[in-house]
């Protein structure tokens, strides 16, 4: 079978009947780590078992990597306690505060507080506040800035007193997401150098320093505070699910084309499931389509790994985990990585490309999906150079220095969304863009191909 043949196994009937069981709500978003995540990742393999593809892992399909980043709270050792005329206030957590240390790390701090207004760089400047918490009234001010000025002027942490109010939300209601989490188990996204120190910011309920009037503690004023949060960092197993296709060709099959798309969504919050139709159940599925025809088809001379990731929402942390130590058969090596993300979404002929050629890792691959883009519907393909940091591609190129490529069709108003639904998705436009990467792979065969 020719692979132009092959093409006709990519059937959009197909593609859509794969999506509504990825993005539906049995598997809860999809989230890393979570239940629904692993439901999907082995969906996947017995796809590849089916139709025939070869494990693309040392022990299997699955490539195994574990994190430290599953962070809950020890809520019974932590606390948070007010020292006022010798009386001592213990206010619990959840309804009394929520402290957000900007750390994965236990803390305790003890220390008197100084009024610093609503929180402005200017509230803090001329404060002598060594050794001591700030204190300032909610603001509309970036919470990042404020933190940032607090640290800046020595102060031990960040104690804010929000109105009962909040545009409308009253404080349990606005905090109530957050704790929950909290308590439930949170992923840490990124990993914590060990010289970092820790800067807590604790929110307190109006009602629970009502009458301490917050605007008098200044330098001096008898009111100490103690704030002492346990985190517990948990470590987990997490899995990339990758299938190998070896070539035919003695020579070019040690040439390995990766072609990737994460299958892992933000989860569930509030008791709302965030179903990822589109980001990235398009791409997942899209993946799947493509091992078909494959299949159909046999072999090529060079060989191709197609590779599922997961954390990619957390911080790219499955394609970071491969690329870093990437698995492949004896004697092969990685040749290029084709990455699909969101192609499900906005006009039928809208795709975007990075890296374009205004971008620095502008290379071969790009002529290649040039050329055969408009065999699919898509006369010219715009630019993604604003998104190159935001998928996996990204770590085949800083990683493994090969090049690379990202097949996208934009953001959308139900981006991160609970509304991003299977029954939004433009399921033809998955059958193009999954036809136009099996036209790439047969474009780059020649034993001279050059993708720089």
């Amino acid at each position: 079978m020719t692979l132009v043949e092959a093409l006709e196994s990519i059937r959009a009937d197909a593609i859509k009947a794969d999506l509504y069981f990825i993005a539906s709500d049995e598997l809860g978003g999809r989230d890393t780590p979570s239940p629904g995540q692993r439901v999907a990742a082995r969906f996947i393999r017995a796809r590849l078992e089916r139709l025939g593809w070869q494990p693309g892992a040392k022990d299997g399909y699955l490539y195994e990597w574990s994190r430290e980043s599953v962070i809950t709270l020890d809520e019974m050792a932590s606390s948070l306690t007010i020292t006022h005329d010798g009386k001592e206030q213990r206010l619990e957590f959840g309804l009394d505060y929520f402290c957000s240390s900007s750390g994965v790390v236990s803390l305790e701090r003890d220390g008197a507080a100084t009024f610093c207004g609503t929180g402005t760089k200017a509230d803090f400047e001329g404060k002598q506040l060594a050794g001591r918490w700030a204190v300032c009234f909610d603001s509309d001010i970036a919470w990042r800035d404020r933190d940032k000025a607090a640290r800046a002027s020595g102060a031990i942490g960040l104690l804010v007193v929000p109105p009962a109010d909040h545009k409308g939300e009253s404080y349990e209601s606005r905090f109530a997401g957050d704790v929950r989490r909290l308590r439930q188990g949170t992923s840490s996204r990124r990993s914590r150098n060990a010289d970092d120190v820790p800067f807590p910011t604790a929110y307190l309920a109006p009602a629970a320093v009502a009458g301490l009037a917050p605007e008098t503690w200044q330098v001096g004023a008898e009111l100490a505070w103690t704030a002492r949060d346990v985190r517990k960092l948990d470590k987990v197993v997490l899995e990339n699910v990758c299938g190998f296709w070896p070539g035919s060709d003695p020579e070019l099959k040690k040439d390995v084309i990766i072609v990737s798309a994460h299958y892992d969504h933000v989860g569930t919050r509030d008791g709302v499931v965030f179903n990822g139709a589109d980001d990235n159940g398009s791409g997942t599925c899209g993946l799947m389509a493509i091992a078909e025809a494959l299949a159909k088809h046999g072999p090529l001379p060079r060989s191709v790994m197609l590779m599922w990731v997961s954390g990619e929402e957390k911080g790219l942390w499955g394609s970071d985990a491969w690329t870093k130590n990437p698995w492949l058969p004896e004697g092969c090596r990685a040749f290029c990585d084709i990455n699909i993300d969101m192609i499900g979404r906005n006009a039928p002929d809208k795709l975007l490309i990075t890296p374009t050629k205004k971008h620095k890792a502008y290379n071969g691959l790009v002529k290649i999906a040039e050329r055969v883009a408009p065999l699919e519907g898509f006369p010219t393909l715009g630019s993604a150079d604003e998104y190159w940091d935001r998928s996996d591609h990204r770590n085949f190129s800083v990683n493994l220095k090969i090049p690379v490529t990202f097949l996208f069709s934009d953001v959308h108003e139900d981006y991160h969304e609970s509304t991003d639904d299977p029954e939004k998705i433009d399921y033809d436009k998955i059958r193009r863009v999954s036809r136009m990467v099996v036209r790439m792979l047969g474009e780059m065969q020649a034993p001279d191909v050059d993708l720089n």
